[in-house]
């Protein structure tokens, strides 16, 4: 009874939208216009598949920008959203709650770190793994403060993230920006080097460069990183927003890489649709005393519920195995494109983290066509496509995008 009332109310939420298309004209009207959206107005999703206004179905490989891990309304994610939010919600944390202390447990225990602190973002993750390096900087490194970053590395949109990202186009509007971060060449343990003093406490990279255009870094360049940082004593933070959980096809991407971060930061895929961020820190860079961080919202139980379920499906279920071996299909369907059409210059990314590059400014175009035949797709730069799916799409969905984007492609011969 209960289902069938339930159904009923999502068809007749699907109808009163379905003639409702004046939603985007609101949203020009009373939104802050800082995103460029792509024509359609999503009402439902479910699993790997969203329904606009009209009903109309597309399969959607953009994934919440990496962030529904399992898909849209998994059950698991549903039913601990629905039994929390039936018995308790918010606390602060003035107070000791369950869900946060099971989430953070099973964090530690599949993980190389031993302290996690949750917040609301990724961006408020990255603030807060700095503001802790910063911290162990005045305490152990005689007062050290500057964190090295990356070119092309994208932390966040708070003003202190932005100085991290080492992007022109996010600093330049809001100059004169917060003093203490230094931007080098990616991929580059030379620029690194040359760029630490005796005021670096540390280095923040991300293993993949997501919004940077999918870029992976040679093999041992992280190696190299959390060499430098052994010697000189300084901190290392791996930006895991976009590539942890579960996404290049490891639980964590530092699993790949034979290294162990002293901070690490987490958001996106974490909470399964819902927002939450956290970062973890090694013993003994947890250095923070009681009231130097804090968050009213930060790891409430109804996210945190969420996380735990999340967490533990992708655990139990092994779904980074499947997500390496499901990225290497998608892959090889993606070389096939390249050999048919010529103007696909790479193919690069790691899992369900991937992206294409043409050789001109086509995305754009490329984007609004998939739209048109069914699928979502990301626009990462004029000239890279990027994919970042739910971890559960099959060889169906994969064949399903490739197909798609063929016809797309084939339009441009």
């Amino acid at each position: 009874m209960l289902c069938s009332m339930r159904l009923k109310a999502v068809e007749m939420g699907l109808r009163l939208a379905g003639k409702m298309e004046q939603w985007q004209e609101l949203e020009h009207k009373f939104f802050m216009q800082t995103v460029k959206r792509l024509p359609v107005t999503l009402v439902r999703g479910q699993g790997a598949r969203v329904w606009d206004t009209e009903g109309k179905e597309y399969l959607d490989f953009v994934g919440g920008w990496a962030v529904n891990t399992l898909g849209h309304c998994h059950p698991v994610v549903v039913e601990a959203l629905v039994e929390q939010a039936k018995t308790l919600i918010q606390a602060s944390n003035q107070f000791y709650t369950i869900p946060q202390v099971q989430l953070a447990k099973l964090l530690v225990d599949n993980s190389c770190l031993d302290r996690v602190f949750f917040c609301n973002s990724g961006a408020e993750a990255n603030e807060g793994a700095m503001k802790l390096a910063r911290r162990y900087g005045k305490l152990r490194l005689n007062g050290a403060y500057e964190i090295i970053t990356t070119h092309g590395s994208f932390h966040g949109r708070t003003l202190a993230t932005v100085a991290a990202t080492g992007q022109d186009k996010f600093q330049q509007p809001y100059i004169p920006l917060p003093g203490g971060f230094i931007n080098v060449d990616y991929d580059s343990i030379g620029a690194m080097k040359a760029a630490t003093t005796s005021r670096t406490c540390a280095i923040m990279v991300e293993p993949i460069q997501g919004e940077g255009g999918v870029n992976v870094p040679g093999d041992n360049y992280l190696k190299e990183v959390r060499a430098w940082c052994d010697e000189k004593g300084m901190l290392l933070i791996l930006d895991e927003i976009q590539t942890g959980l579960g996404r290049i096809g490891s639980l964590f991407s530092y699993e790949q890489y034979g290294v162990e971060p002293d901070i690490m930061t987490l958001a996106k895929g974490l909470g399964g649709g819902v927002p939450i961020g956290a970062f973890l820190a090694k013993e003994r860079a947890s250095v923070f005393a009681p009231g130097e961080h804090g968050s009213t919202y930060g790891g409430n139980p109804l996210v945190c519920a969420a996380g735990l379920a999340t967490l533990k499906f992708v655990i139990d279920n092994d779904i980074p195995a499947k997500v390496k071996s499901m990225g290497q299909y998608f892959v090889a369907g993606l070389e096939k494109l390249k050999a048919k059409f010529g103007f696909i210059v790479e193919i690069r990314g790691r899992g369900l983290l991937l992206a294409v590059s043409f050789d001109g400014d086509i995305v754009e175009e490329v984007v609004l066509d998939c739209l048109k035949e069914g699928l979502l797709v990301n626009q990462v730069k004029t000239n890279v496509l990027r994919f970042m799916p739910p971890l559960i799409i099959t060889e169906k969905d994969v064949d399903e995008a490739l197909g798609i984007l063929e016809t797309v492609l084939s339009r441009r011969l």
